[in-house]
């Protein structure tokens, strides 16, 4: 309405009252104003104004909680809206809407999504929710008044922050389906706005073939859906092409990719591992042990690549068999200590890291030992600990709970032990150099990160350049989580990837300005157009007002 009183203010400044105008005229009778006909004209003129948001005019704020898989959610999603015209922003307050994609993997996590909800609520900000809680809990009392894009709809997110802004509630949460068919996601080729310009997550494939007793998030990605191969890979070759220089394959299990389309995860690195330009890496994400299992030969033949990290996370949750098959994990101990064992052999230096959760109801202190037991002998560089949550709706959520207070007791003890030793004291010495990757910047932005071979973390000053680099560094302090190094003095050229631009780095998503051409053209048109109408309607308004008195 502010661009409508602009222009019905400029117009009564020119016009002078009927009365006067038609003083000396004869044969003209001055009518009172017909108040309903001038109200019902108010009412459209409203109408219009409320059923035509410009995006260019709009702020919209963007969380996200969770895995990589959801973090490539998002970053999809502010493409879309920022191509659109939508004006993506970390300030809260100038916000006009909160877009938050949720996980629902811990009570925490969905406690400070519930919370954020709340402060959205108080500070009068329009909300939309995405991500596995509404997914898996669509009718939780809640989220009932709030508008929905899920997981298998953030294509349509545009549609849903326009009806929101315009004050309705929408919620699109039903799966995708192509061909009577149900497929992995939105198109692959939609655009992003990525966290980092210089890392790309694509998911492979979306939800398990698992059953977990704990697990809820099979609630909200339901079954295996695998993404065809060919999108994977031309989705690859693009983002090389836009400045990025390293890939990161994301799902609830990679290791299942393929098994509902004739493919394998193998065939898809191989394939990946063709179009990656020299300088640029590939990072493989979480897979469960019963699905790597059968592809070991294979998949140390690709983690020894010098394009692909030799790093694999492979979650254990329990050292004790009989915890694994209340948990219905699907492998038992052996299993995963034969996949360790064998990657450790076959991959040199390669970095295994696993997941362990703490009480699950029928966890005994022997099992736990057990677990200690595991950890002890693999000392695992990176260990993620959690305690076991009672997710409603999963069968573990029925089972009688170990006390609380016990829970915490081993949840200290492994926690204790695992910041006990230093994985990368026992690897490297002062003076030491290795190759590293630069892709990143510290949390608390004192550093450059990079990563070497074995994906473990470097952190080097801040010099101009090194941003997107392949450098050679010499180790000069050694910590429990990184390695402080320095360039080395006698490194003459650094390798960049052949396609990267300095033009992207460090582009913050409100800072990162639209490149696309036909996008910009189009959201001024838009803004032009609904000007044009803005002002015609106020014109028309006004014309009619006088017709009326002179009536």
């Amino acid at each position: 309405m502010e661009h409508l009183e602009d222009i019905e203010d400029l117009l009564l400044s020119q016009i002078i009252s009927p009365k006067e105008r038609y003083a000396r005229k004869k044969n003209v009778t001055v009518r009172p104003r017909d108040k309903f006909r001038n109200e019902e004209f108010k009412s459209t003129i409203e109408k219009i104004v409320i059923s035509n948001i410009v995006p260019e005019t709009q702020k919209i704020f963007l969380k996200t909680w969770g895995c990589s898989h959801n973090n490539s959610d998002s970053e999809y999603m502010a493409g879309q809206l920022a191509s659109y015209g939508y004006r993506i922003t970390q300030d809260k307050e100038e916000a006009t809407l909160w877009l938050l994609n949720s996980c629902t993997v811990k009570n925490p996590s969905e406690d400070t999504f519930r919370n954020e909800i709340q402060t959205a609520q108080r500070m009068g900000k329009h909300v939309v929710l995405a991500g596995c809680v509404p997914q898996a809990a669509p009718k939780s009392e809640y989220l009932k008044e709030f508008s929905v894009v899920g997981v298998h709809q953030i294509d349509r997110v545009i549609e849903v922050v326009e009806e929101t802004l315009k004050g309705h509630c929408v919620q699109l949460l039903q799966a995708k389906n192509r061909n009577g068919k149900r497929v992995a996601g939105p198109n692959l080729s939609l655009p992003k706005i990525r966290k980092n310009p210089l890392i790309e997550i694509i998911p492979i494939n979306s939800g398990c073939l698992n059953a977990c007793t704990y697990c809820k998030t099979k609630f909200s990605r339901a079954d295996l859906v695998s993404y065809p191969v060919k999108d994977i890979i031309e989705r690859a070759v693009r983002v090389f092409t836009e400045g990025v220089c390293e890939i990161w394959l994301t799902s609830e299990d990679t290791g299942t990719f393929g098994r509902d389309i004739g493919s394998s995860l193998p065939e898809l690195l191989w394939k990946l591992i063709d179009v990656i330009p020299d300088g640029c890496m590939l990072r493989l994400g979480m897979t469960n042990p019963p699905y790597i299992l059968e592809y070991l030969n294979e998949m140390a033949k690709i983690l020894n690549h010098p394009k692909v990290y030799s790093f694999l996370h492979i979650p254990v949750q329990s050292g004790s068999d009989s915890v694994l098959a209340d948990m219905k994990r699907e492998y038992c101990l052996s299993d995963f200590e034969h996949i360790v064992d064998f990657l450790q052999y076959s991959v040199p230096g390669i970095t295994i890291v696993t997941d362990i959760i703490c009480g699950f109801p029928t966890e005994t202190e022997t099992d736990f030992e057990e677990t200690m037991a595991l950890c002890e002998k693999y000392r695992f560089p990176s260990l993620f600990i959690n305690q076991f949550y009672p997710r409603p709706g999963t069968p573990a959520a029925k089972m009688q709970r170990i006390p609380p207070s016990l829970v915490k007791v081993r949840t200290k003890r492994l926690t204790e032990f695992f910041l006990s030793y230093e994985p990368y004291a026992s690897k490297y010495a002062i003076g030491d150099q290795q190759t590293i990757l630069v892709t990143e910047i510290s949390f608390d932005k004192k550093y450059y990160v990079g990563h070497n071979k074995n994906y473990e973390q470097f952190l080097l000053p801040m010099k101009e350049g090194l941003l997107g680099k392949i450098v050679q560094v010499r180790v000069v302090a050694i910590t429990k989580f990184s390695v402080l190094a320095e360039i080395a003095q006698d490194q003459k050229d650094w390798i960049s990837c052949t396609n990267y631009t300095n033009s992207n780095v460090l582009q913050l998503p409100s800072e990162r300005k639209i490149t696309r051409n036909v996008a910009m053209y189009e959201s001024y048109s838009k803004l032009l157009l609904f000007t044009v109408i803005s002002c015609g309607v106020a014109l028309l308004y006004r014309l009619l007002l006088l017709y009326s008195s002179i009536e």
